[in-house]
C-alpha cells in the first residue's frame, strides 16, 4: 500500500505560476483540437494529395504529432490519447500506401530522421504499454534478431546507414545522384570533399554522378554514429518486457562503440567498415561517415544519437561510466571553443540561432565546433544544452553539474532570459531553467509559461492562415512548424526534467503523476505542480488544488520510469484552522504551516488534495535504484 498524505494548507492567494499553467493546459485543449479539424482526414492522415519522391518524408509526417501523447501524459485532456493514437494509426496507413513504409515501419533510412519519427511512438508505448508491446518488440527485433538483416553480432555493427524494415534497400538514395537541394547544399557543402578536389570542367558536384558512387561506395554501407539512436527502440521493448536479450543488446552494441571511442582519444568516431574497422572505407579516417562529424551536422546530430545510447546503456545495465561515450567528445569541442558573436561564426545552422539568440547575435560568448574534416575543427555554434543538461539530469553527478557551469561563466548572454521562440525540437530553454533551479531566476516559472502561450498563440494564426493550402512535397514542414502543442515548459515544471532529446531519446523526469480517481498518467483537473530542485537529496514539488469545490487526488512517481525509490517525503500542514475566525471576527489570521516526514521507501505516493489546498514535498531520493519499466501505480504488484 503506497503511502497517503493529505495536504491541509489552504490556498488562500493562488501563485502566478499555478493560475497560468492550467490557462496554458486550456489552451493547448483548444490548439489540438483546432489543428485537428483543419489539418488532418476522419482516419487521422493528414490532408495531403501528392507523393514522396525520394527516401524522405517519413519522419515530417509523425514529427507533426510527437508531443500530443507527452501532453496526454503530462494531464492533456482524456481523449487526446485516442486522438494521438488514431493519428498514428492514420499517418501509418498514408505513408504504406505512399510506398514509405514495410509492416507499418520505416523501410530504410538513416537514425538522424528515424529518431525523430519513433518520438510519437515512444510517447504511446509509455501512455498505453499493453495496447503499443506488440509493435514494440516487432519494431525492436528488427535490430536485435540478426535475421532481419540489420545487425551484424559478429562485428558488433548495424550494416548501414540507410536500415529499417527492408533489406534490399541498399544504398543512401535511388537513382545515381543524391538528392541534393540547392539550399542544403549550400548551407553544408558536400561530403567527400577530399575523394573529387574541384577541376576545371567538372560537372556541379550535386550533379556529378562520381560523387554517388563514392557516397555509395564508401558511406552507403557500414555502421554510422547517428544509428546508436537505435538503441532508444530496444530500450523501449525492455521497458516493456523486461526481456534480458535487449539489455544484452544495448549492452553489447554500445560497449562496441564505446570501445572504439576508447581507441580514438575517448572521442567517439562517426563510421565502421562492414568488416569493423574504424575508417575502413574513408582510408583510416575517424570521421566523414553519413551525418557523422564531416557532414552535414556534425555534434548536431552525434551528439544526441550518443546521449541516447549512453542513457539507455546506463539505465539498462546500472553502469553509469556509459555516460563516458560522449563526455570525452564533449569535453573536445569545449576545448576548441572560441568567444565571438554569433554574427560571426561559420555556423550552418544560421536559422537556429537566429532566434534563440535574438539580439544576442551580436553578443561575443562562447561558440564550439560542430563539424570536424581533414581540415581540422569548424561550423561554429553556440553550445546547445540538451547535451550537457541531460548528462546532468541522469548522474547528478558534481562534474557534470560543473561543466553546465563552466559553460555558463563563458556565456556572454544572461542565461535568466526567456525568449518565446520555437524549434523543431521544441526545447532550447535549458538555460534559464538551470538559472531557475540554481536559484536564481525565481520569475522562470511565469516567464516560461507566458512564452509558451505565445507560442501557442502564434501557431493558431498560423494554422488559419494555412489550413487551406494545397501542401507539396516540398511544403510537407508546414504540419510541424504549425503544431500547437507545446510541452518543453510543462514538462521542465512539473515533472522536473529536460525536454526528450530530440533525435533518439526516451523522457527523463525527477517525477511523474497519475490521476487516481481517473486511473490514468498526468495532473488531474485544476491541480498545478511545480518542481524547483531536482537534487536527489532534496526534490521539491508543490502542488495546488485551484478547484474551490471539489478535492483532487494525485500519485506521485519517482522518475519516468519509476526507476527511483523515495525513501522519506518531508511535507507541510496546518498546524490548526484558527486562522478562519470565529463568529465574531473576519478571520485576519494566518494558517500556521508545519513540517512533517512520511516514511516511504517505494516509488509512489499518494497526495489527498482537499478543495483550495496546496502542499510542499521534499523528497529524499534513491535514484537508479529500481528496474525501470512502463509499470504504473495500478498495476497488480
Amino acid at each position: 500500500m503506497d503511502p497517503v498524505i493529505t495536504a491541509s494548507v489552504p490556498l488562500l492567494e493562488p501563485p502566478g505560476w499555478a493560475v497560468a499553467q492550467r490557462e496554458l493546459f486550456d489552451l493547448l485543449d483548444h490548439a489540438w483540437r483546432q489543428f485537428d479539424r483543419d489539418f488532418t482526414g476522419p482516419d487521422g492522415r493528414l490532408t495531403y494529395r501528392g507523393r514522396l519522391s525520394t527516401r524522405d518524408g517519413v519522419d515530417d509526417f509523425y514529427e507533426t504529432f510527437f508531443n500530443w501523447p507527452q501532453l496526454y501524459l503530462l494531464g492533456g485532456a482524456d481523449d487526446l490519447l485516442a486522438a494521438a493514437e488514431r493519428h498514428w494509426a492514420g499517418v501509418t496507413r498514408q505513408l504504406t500506401e505512399l510506398g514509405m513504409l514495410h509492416d507499418e515501419y520505416e523501410r530504410g533510412y538513416d537514425w538522424f530522421h528515424q529518431s525523430e519519427s519513433m518520438l510519437l511512438f515512444y510517447f504511446l508505448c509509455l501512455a498505453a504499454p499493453d495496447r503499443w508491446a506488440e509493435r514494440a518488440v516487432r519494431f525492436a527485433e528488427l535490430y536485435v534478431d540478426p535475421a532481419c538483416g540489420n545487425y551484424d553480432p559478429e562485428h558488433r555493427i548495424i550494416r548501414r546507414p540507410h536500415n529499417g524494415s527492408d533489406p534490399r534497400r541498399a544504398g543512401l538514395f535511388d537513382g545515381e545522384t543524391y538528392p541534393w537541394l540547392p539550399r542544403e547544399a549550400q548551407q553544408y557543402g558536400f561530403p567527400l570533399d577530399w575523394v573529387l578536389p574541384p577541376h576545371a570542367g567538372d560537372p556541379p558536384l550535386d550533379r556529378d554522378p562520381r560523387l554517388g558512387e563514392e557516397m555509395r561506395r564508401r558511406m552507403g554501407v557500414g555502421d554510422t554514429a547517428v544509428n546508436l539512436a537505435a538503441t532508444s527502440l530496444v530500450r523501449n521493448a525492455l521497458l516493456l518486457t523486461g526481456e534480458t536479450r535487449y539489455r544484452n543488446w544495448i549492452a553489447e552494441y554500445v560497449g562496441a562503440w564505446r570501445e572504439r571511442a576508447a581507441a580514438n582519444r575517448g572521442i567517439l568516431p562517426d563510421n565502421v567498415a562492414p568488416d569493423g574497422t574504424v575508417g575502413g572505407l574513408l582510408e583510416g579516417r575517424w570521421y566523414g561517415g553519413h551525418y557523422g562529424w564531416s557532414w552535414p551536422h556534425g555534434w548536431y546530430a552525434i551528439g544526441p544519437a550518443a546521449t541516447a545510447a549512453a542513457l539507455a546503456a546506463a539505465a539498462a545495465t546500472g553502469d553509469d561510466s556509459l555516460l563516458d561515450l560522449v563526455r570525452p567528445a564533449l569535453e573536445e569541442i569545449i576545448a576548441y571553443g572560441k568567444v565571438m558573436p554569433f554574427a560571426e561564426a561559420d555556423s550552418s545552422l544560421r536559422s537556429k540561432w537566429t532566434v534563440q539568440l535574438d539580439e544576442d547575435v551580436h553578443t561575443p560568448t562562447l561558440h564550439v565546433p560542430f563539424r570536424y574534416a581533414d581540415r581540422g575543427w569548424f561550423d561554429y555554434n553556440p553550445m546547445p544544452m540538451s547535451v550537457p543538461t541531460a548528462l546532468w539530469h541522469h548522474s547528478a553527478a558534481s562534474a557534470d553539474r560543473e561543466r553546465i557551469e563552466r559553460l555558463r561563466a563563458a556565456s556572454g548572454y544572461d542565461w535568466r532570459t526567456v525568449r518565446a521562440f520555437r524549434i523543431k525540437e521544441e526545447a532550447g530553454h535549458e538555460e534559464p531553467w538551470f538559472a531557475f533551479l540554481a536559484g536564481d531566476n525565481p520569475d522562470y516559472p511565469e516567464r516560461i509559461l507566458a512564452a509558451a502561450q505565445a507560442q501557442v498563440r502564434h501557431r493558431l494564426a498560423r494554422m488559419e492562415r494555412h489550413r487551406d493550402h494545397d501542401v507539396a512535397e516540398a511544403d510537407i514542414h508546414l504540419w510541424q512548424q504549425s503544431n500547437p502543442v507545446v510541452t518543453e515548459a510543462l514538462v521542465q515544471l512539473t515533472w522536473g526534467g529536460p525536454q526528450v532529446i530530440y533525435n533518439g531519446g526516451l523522457q527523463q523526469a525527477r517525477v511523474r503523476y497519475y490521476d487516481a480517481a481517473a486511473r490514468r498518467p498526468g495532473l488531474p483537473p485544476a491541480v498545478a505542480a511545480l518542481v524547483s530542485s531536482i537534487d536527489p537529496r532534496a526534490t521539491t514539488v508543490d502542488l495546488i488544488n485551484l478547484d474551490p469545490r471539489t478535492a483532487r487526488s494525485v500519485i506521485v512517481q519517482a522518475g519516468a520510469f519509476a526507476e527511483h525509490t523515495v525513501r522519506t517525503v518531508r511535507h507541510t500542514g496546518c498546524a490548526d484552522p484558527s486562522w478562519i475566525g470565529d463568529l465574531y471576527d473576519y478571520g485576519h489570521g494566518q494558517p500556521r504551516v508545519i513540517s512533517t516526514s512520511t516514511l516511504v521507501n517505494g516509488p509512489w505516493l499518494r497526495v489527498e488534495l482537499p478543495r483550495s489546498t496546496r502542499i510542499r514535498l521534499t523528497l529524499r531520493i534513491d535514484p537508479h535504484t529500481r528496474t525501470p519499466s512502463y509499470r504504473t501505480p495500478f498495476d497488480p504488484r
